[in-house]
């Protein structure tokens, strides 16, 4: 009898051996699990495409990163930034030495380019309209009212124009896309400088407001004789047609990552020196370059004082200017050029955690 009670206390204890070490696995398991990491941006339509299929790409090999991009315009997403309410901001323009005194310390890289689109809804033509820098700041100052306008017509000789007034649209956010687009018009047209000027936001002369690339895309897509400005992607997306831009060269270009790419191309000396160096309008030396396009930048805190919330944005953020450029002339934007590349790699070198190096 005793001999039985000492086996199934011995089974007992074994029983409770194997349990706390099944727990000990358990425990040890759970906590060898990456944490989990939030990281949050704000900003610009114009990369929203090509940022969420970045998104996408570095969760694959990193899944314990959430990162969430909130498509809001540059405007706001450098508003989200100053007020330190997110941890990185996209802008298709870069900040000047004077708005980066009312900014915390910042690190301003350029993650890709691309064309910024003129986009029409004219049903009854069967090929692209075509638009002189003149005949479009024309049509934004209200001016060029009807779409058979003279200057429309010698330009598409033989083009069926309608006789319809033109619906006038453009974004009515603080956008960096805005931005290209008016610092292209103020650089063709001496009058929409004077009156009119550059920015993220202008006061319009004419036309309706859409919030977002997304906004301008709808006002222009259930408007018959609409024209707004948009990401090529945008328009591509939803099927509109995109009208052909005279260069300074004189050519017709049609937006595409390629002609962004000759843009780079004509000013890569100035953005070596500069990488907030503006690639509108290209001189007339660079025959294939699309005239309105622009750099986009991640605008990153320079501190921070999570490191290992740092680590990792500056891991997403090299994996962006390295690796995740290969994806970008399938998405219609053009890759960085590999000078760009090593001056974004110093940049991203100055980035700490606590005043320490990451």
């Amino acid at each position: 009898m005793q001999d039985k009670e000492e086996s199934m206390q011995r089974s007992i204890c074994w029983v409770v051996l194997i349990s706390l070490l099944v727990l000990a696995g358990c425990s040890g398991s759970s906590s060898s699990q990456p944490e989990t990491v939030t990281l949050t941006g704000a900003g610009s339509t114009f990369v929203n495409p090509i940022m969420t299929k970045w998104v996408e790409e570095y969760r694959q090999s990193h899944p314990n990163v959430q990162i969430n991009y909130q498509s809001i315009g540059s405007g706001g997403g450098i508003q989200q930034l100053k007020n330190k309410l997110v941890d990185f901001g996209a802008s298709d323009v870069a900040l000047s030495d004077e708005q980066l005194k009312d900014m915390p310390a910042l690190v301003q890289i350029a993650e890709s380019a691309g064309p910024v689109c003129i986009t029409y809804n004219l049903p009854g033509l069967k090929e692209p309209l075509k638009l002189t820098p003149a005949a479009l700041a024309g049509i934004y100052s209200g001016t060029i009212k009807n779409w058979r306008d003279p200057a429309l017509v010698k330009a598409n000789p033989g083009v069926p124009l309608p006789n319809k007034p033109i619906v006038v649209v453009h974004r009515s956010d603080g956008s960096g896309t805005t931005n290209i687009f008016t610092t292209f018009l103020a650089q063709v047209s001496p009058t929409w400088a004077k009156n009119v000027g550059k920015g993220l936001s202008v006061n319009w002369p004419v036309g309706l407001g859409g919030k977002g690339s997304e906004g301008v895309t709808g006002y222009v897509k259930q408007s018959e004789g609409g024209i707004g400005y948009v990401e090529l992607t945008y328009a591509t997306k939803n099927q509109l047609p995109v009208a052909q831009i005279q260069n300074a060269a004189g050519q017709w270009v049609t937006p595409s990552a390629a002609g962004a790419t000759a843009a780079i191309d004509a000013f890569k000396g100035q953005l070596q020196n500069d990488l907030r160096a503006s690639i509108v309008q290209p001189p007339s030396s660079a025959q294939s370059a699309y005239p309105i396009s622009g750099m986009t930048y991640l605008l990153i805190p320079k501190d921070g004082s999570d490191p290992n919330k740092r680590k990792v944005l500056k891991d997403f953020v090299q994996y962006v200017i390295t690796s995740g450029q290969q994806i970008s002339t399938q998405m219609d934007y053009s890759p960085l050029p590999q000078s760009l590349e090593q001056i974004d790699q110093k940049l991203l070198e100055g980035l700490t955690a606590g005043g320490q190096a990451i």
